[in-house]
């Protein structure tokens, strides 16, 4: 795909991505909207920045940062201009989205549910925060020293691969 190409074809890749986010019932990360796009149609990912930055700068989508992300969101003027345009979508693609569009959300959901990170407090200080979230509610935190950076690392890492089994067991020493 080329940005020169014919405009009915870029327009109509603004509007699969207004389309998707107008499935979404909350903001989206830049890298879940990403999977959502390419689950139904091979884009380039510079393209698809480009079309991002287009579609804020004529406000037709938002983006903000939550939890230390760029989140996308369709404005009230992105669902009008939808309403106008999305009969420019083949149904084959519609139907692309809805299809995918469960199995990629719950896949996103997950993923976002389960969080870890590091601050580094001096050269041999880290906290690691490991978080459970749940419709942006924190349901679970905890937070840890760590002696090092590949040992902050090691715990996040850890804690992303293994937070379906390690929450239980830390809930049943609580509750013991």
């Amino acid at each position: 795909m080329k940005l020169t190409q014919d405009g009915e074809v870029l327009a109509e890749n603004k509007v699969l991505i207004l389309y998707i986010l107008n499935k979404m019932k909350k903001p989206i990360s830049n890298d879940n909207l990403l999977k959502l796009v390419l689950s139904v149609m091979d884009m380039n990912y510079f393209y698809f920045q480009q079309f991002l930055l287009d579609l804020i700068d004529n406000q037709y989508i938002v983006t903000f940062l939550e939890d230390n992300k760029n989140v996308y969101q369709i404005t009230d003027l992105g669902k009008e201009t939808l309403k106008l345009t999305s009969d420019m979508l083949p149904g084959i693609m519609k139907l692309k989205v809805d299809t995918n569009f469960k199995e990629e959300l719950k896949a996103s959901k997950e993923e976002n549910s389960i969080s870890a990170e590091f601050i580094a407090k001096g050269e041999n200080d880290y906290t690691v925060t490991c978080k459970i979230n749940e419709d942006n509610t924190t349901i679970f935190e905890v937070k840890v020293f760590a002696g090092s950076r590949e040992e902050a690392k090691r715990i996040v890492d850890n804690w992303k691969e293994n937070a379906y089994r390690i929450y239980p067991e830390i809930l049943n020493s609580l509750n013991n």
